[in-house]
């Protein structure tokens, strides 16, 4: 399982960059350093990448060699403009990088043992597959080890892999609902 996980992630790097590296190579995008906070980026930056990413994520996913069952998701305008607000109204002013890391999301459902045997490569994995960095969370009863891919860019919106633990599969997706669409 391990090896197929490193693969999946190997896959969604590449997507990440070659989708990346293309958009601002097609001038589809501003060069935007996406190290600064949300005061000096400009929504329609962001509600551009989200669309032309929406549009054509199909495209990159049928060229990967990805055999693990994953689920995807592009962000809604709705929750990115949720996030936005949310994070403008801190005293405290993050990057947006460091917090608009999700517009594309993976996910996928694995056994404890295989996301603690995942957990053990991790550090290997850092510099060879270009992960930002990694963590786990157990928040509010919505639990899962989260991987996140920026290329080594401050250009590129991060883009996020969650690790599911198949025995909190029901709760996370009720804690979900419950909490992270509170925009709708």
């Amino acid at each position: 399982m391990k090896e197929q996980v490193k693969k999946l992630i190997e896959e969604i790097n590449r997507i990440h960059k070659e989708f990346s590296e293309s958009c601002l190579e097609q001038g589809m995008f501003e060069q935007v350093k996406l190290s600064r906070t949300i005061s000096h980026i400009p929504a329609s930056h962001i509600y551009k990448y989200r669309l032309v990413l929406h549009e054509s994520i199909n495209d990159y996913l049928m060229t990967s060699h990805i055999e693990l069952k994953y689920f995807y998701r592009v962000k809604t305008r709705e929750s990115i403009d949720d996030k936005i607000a949310r994070y403008s109204e801190r005293d405290n002013r993050y990057p947006v990088n460091n917090w608009l890391n999700d517009i594309f999301g993976a996910r996928i459902i694995l056994t404890k043992p295989e996301i603690e045997e995942v957990m053990e490569e991790l550090d290997n994995w850092q510099d060879e597959l270009g992960l930002k960095n990694w963590y786990l969370r157990d928040k509010e009863g919505y639990k899962g080890l989260y991987l996140y891919f920026k290329n080594r860019s401050n250009f590129y919106f991060p883009w996020e892999l969650q690790i599911w633990d198949k025995d909190d599969l029901r709760s996370n997706v009720e804690n979900h609902e419950k909490f992270k669409r509170s925009f709708m």
